[in-house]
């Protein structure tokens, strides 16, 4: 595998799930189900052959955890919010 292949690689393993775990989060709301979908789809990737290096996996389980993190964040945050507008 070439070098910047695999630099490029990384970069998008870094982003992309953290980004895809918020973005589905903000799609179904519910932040497990946005996890779930990610996950689908990073395991598609890895059965049709795109990720094959363990340091990429490492980096996807890093993204998904930050991504995970922030989007339950945003969800409490969210609910917190509607409670407080429902009191009103």
């Amino acid at each position: 595998m070439d070098i910047a292949t695999l630099e490029t690689k990384l970069i998008l393993a870094l982003l992309l799930p953290g980004l895809l775990v918020v973005f589905f989060t903000r799609v179904t709301f519910h932040h497990v189900v946005g996890l779930a979908l990610t996950i689908a789809l990073i395991a598609a990737s890895v059965y049709a052959g795109y990720t094959h290096n363990w340091i990429l996996y490492v980096a996807d389980a890093l993204s998904l955890t930050v991504g995970f993190w922030y989007a339950t964040r945003m969800v409490k945050r969210a609910r917190k919010k509607g409670n407080e507008l429902d009191e009103e």
